[in-house]
């Protein structure tokens, strides 16, 4: 039902699958998926954002700036690397 509405389910790869073509797009996507989860986690462990036990709103706010601050001083971050070629509008992925 919802492939018939246009969404589609794309989820992780793993051992025991079979070999499917993938489009560029859903590999793209995946990449990102777990970059974004990686920050996810280094902001919640390292960095120390996920309290849920605030007095007040300010202190909330404060432990995030803090937290946001801090991730942005940690000298490696995860990114994906891909770069555009203009003359044939293709991407590169590495």
């Amino acid at each position: 039902m919802l492939f018939i509405d246009g969404i589609q389910l794309i989820t992780g790869l793993r051992r025991n699958m079979k070999n499917q073509l993938m489009s560029m797009f859903d590999k793209i996507t995946g990449r990102k998926r777990s970059v974004i989860e990686t920050v996810n986690d280094e902001l919640k462990n390292i960095c120390q954002i996920e309290h849920s036990r605030h007095r007040s709103f300010g202190n909330f706010l404060s432990n995030l700036i803090s937290g946001i601050l801090a991730y942005s001083f940690l000298p490696k971050k995860p990114r994906i690397k891909y770069e555009t070629i203009n003359t044939f509008g293709q991407l590169a992925l590495y």
